[in-house]
């Protein structure tokens, strides 16, 4: 929805800039709280009833949204998009480790992490057309979700995928079934996400303003290039299992390096060269990084992920969308908004510190 604010805060200017932009923000934070509540979710419904619920919440909520010109029934509805969320995005991998076996969970992963990034693209060009016409229209992309509800209709099954014994106390090979006790066997993979997502999102938050400043790129090609950036990291998913294949244990390294080459050549070299490359380096360790985090975690936890570690992944990656505008702004606080490319500054520290923690990442004989 991000291309059609403008028209939306057109609409709704005197309910403040804040409510119009927690359009974006108040998805996540219910993503995050969903999956929260999610694996005892699993205990009452089967998967194809869990993802018919999470994508009817998904479609009617965010058409709806369009209906209302209240802007907290607005966000009401956004909320809902939330809650639908919360419950398609633990399935949507977590289903690829109950599904399949390791051999092939890897490639699939790359796979769903390329359509995420390919589906963003074509989404975001659709709310921009359909905003052109209306704000109201722009929430009609989310009609997308009825070729999804379609296709889960004929194919799914509606296994009940919880893990747990019938005393409840223990999750598959031994582990600890509540949600302490599964954190702390992830903690590793799930702090990476959150990582790795707080690095991602300081670029699509910040470059347009940054290239801005500078000057030198004109305005009508930044969407260009920002759409750019999202079909490289469609290549990144789908090169994936080459790049892994490749790299062996050292591909844990491969988007933290990626992220810091992009943003020094963001921050240092600038212009068109430094634009152009720092976007292509972010949207590869984007793409590449994702399905290598879910790839790890769901095939140490098995058939259980869907139910165990993925939600909380999920929720690290949507609590760092919601996060990273608030630590942005911190910073800011801090330098006074006058050091030169500090969105660029601030991703390449924690670029550092999400290579310094993949070290932690077992491979191999380790995991």
């Amino acid at each position: 929805m991000a291309p059609a604010l403008s028209v939306i805060q057109a609409h709704f200017a005197d309910s403040g800039q804040l409510f119009v932009q927690m359009i974006i923000s108040v998805p996540a934070l219910f993503i995050v709280l969903t999956n929260f509540i999610f694996p005892r979710l699993c205990r009452v419904f089967g998967t194809k009833t869990l993802v018919l619920i999470g994508l009817l919440l998904y479609t009617a909520g965010g058409c709806a949204a369009g209906l209302f010109d209240n802007i907290f029934l607005v966000l009401l509805m956004r909320a809902l998009v939330g809650v639908g969320v919360g419950i398609i995005m633990p399935l949507s991998t977590g289903l690829l480790s109950y599904y399949f076996p390791p051999e092939q969970q890897v490639g699939l992963m790359g796979y769903s992490s390329a359509m995420n990034q390919m589906g963003g693209v074509v989404a975001t060009l659709l709310s921009g057309l359909l905003a052109s016409l209306s704000w109201r229209a722009s929430f009609l992309v989310y009609l997308m979700g009825l070729i999804s509800i379609v296709l889960c209709l004929i194919f799914l099954p509606n296994d009940k995928i919880t893990q747990e014994d019938p005393d409840g106390a223990e999750g598959e090979r031994g582990k600890p079934a509540g949600t302490d006790g599964v954190f702390r066997a992830n903690f590793v993979y799930i702090l990476a996400m959150f990582l790795l997502m707080s690095t991602f999102f300081l670029y699509p938050a910040n470059f347009a303003l940054e290239t801005v400043s500078e000057g030198i790129i004109p305005q009508h090609f930044i969407e260009v290039i920002m759409a750019g950036m999202d079909f490289v990291a469609f290549c990144g998913g789908l090169l994936f299992v080459r790049a892994r294949l490749l790299l062996g244990g050292k591909t844990k390294f491969l988007a933290p390096l990626c992220f810091l080459i992009g943003y020094l050549l963001l921050a240092l070299v600038g212009g068109w060269a430094g634009t152009l490359l720092g976007s292509v380096f972010v949207g590869f360790a984007n793409g590449a990084g994702i399905p290598y985090i879910m790839s790890e975690a769901s095939m140490k936890a098995g058939k259980a992920a869907a139910t165990t570690v993925m939600p909380l992944i999920s929720a690290a990656l949507y609590l760092a969308q919601f996060l990273s505008p608030v630590l942005m702004s911190a910073v800011n606080g801090v330098f006074g908004g006058t050091a030169a490319h500090l969105p660029y500054c601030l991703a390449a520290v924690l670029s550092v510190l999400f290579l310094l923690w993949s070290a932690l990442i077992p491979t191999g004989k380790e995991a």
